[in-house]
């Protein structure tokens, strides 16, 4: 394919691979909170997480920088997507009105 077909391709799987990495984050914490065991939660997210957004990377790169960027760029977009998206729902869970926390 074209490398003009394939950098959007790119952006959109970094996006995706931000969203499972972050979106696990916060699944995680949230999961380990109620807990027996959230050692093992973390380090076993952490693992899972990482493996898969290294494993991402490295097939959507492709030995190629520009498409490495890319998806290095969606992944920072995902970032700041989830971290929106888990504040507003995280002070919606715990009863707390919408701004309430210190910056």
């Amino acid at each position: 394919m074209t490398e003009i077909v394939m950098l959007p391709m790119a952006l959109g799987a970094g996006a995706l691979l931000g969203g499972i990495f972050f979106g696990g984050l916060w699944w995680t914490v949230r999961k380990s909170f109620s807990s027996g065991r959230p050692a093992l939660w973390i380090f076993g997210s952490l693992m899972a997480r990482t493996g898969t957004v290294l494993a991402g990377f490295y097939f959507v790169a492709d030995g190629q920088w520009q498409r490495l960027l890319a998806c290095l760029l969606g992944f920072v977009a995902a970032r700041v997507t989830v971290i929106r998206l888990s504040r507003t729902m995280g002070a919606a869970s715990f009863g707390e009105p919408e701004g309430s926390r210190a910056p």
